[in-house]
């Protein structure tokens, strides 16, 4: 499979979207980055994987990811736009089908996290993805 390696987490994203398409329990994500393994953190920590591992290739690494069948579509979020904590609602009816229904991943002062936690934590940031 060749790669573009333009946007590492673009291609990360599109891995996850395509192995749950076609009802894989595992894909594999290469190369790795600290931005890649925070997005899978934030999923896991909603449900949307079951869990993931890095594994040290002597290169960028790889990330092994065990899916949960959960993702109907996922994808980033591109320009990566700055936003206010009063504009999350704007963004969520933009990328997501419906209220409550799936979450943006947002990068922020205090670490990648998902929109309703940088609501509760009253934070804005820097949108990277959304899954759903």
């Amino acid at each position: 499979m060749v790669m573009s390696l333009v946007d590492p987490l673009a291609d990360a994203m599109t891995t996850l979207k395509n192995a749950e398409m076609v009802g894989k329990v595992e894909c594999t994500i290469k190369p790795a980055s600290k931005v890649i393994g925070n997005v899978l953190k934030v999923m896991k920590d909603h449900g949307y994987i079951e869990e993931f591992e890095f594994i040290d290739d002597n290169r960028a690494g790889i990330y092994r990811v065990k899916l949960s069948g959960k993702i109907n579509s996922c994808g980033v979020i591109r320009p990566r736009f700055s936003v206010k904590r009063t504009e999350f609602e704007k963004w969520e009816k933009r990328f997501l089908p419906a209220k409550n229904f799936g979450i943006i991943i947002v990068s922020t002062t205090q670490g990648v996290m998902s929109q309703q936690e940088a609501l509760e934590r009253n934070i804005g940031g820097v949108l990277l993805a959304y899954v759903y």
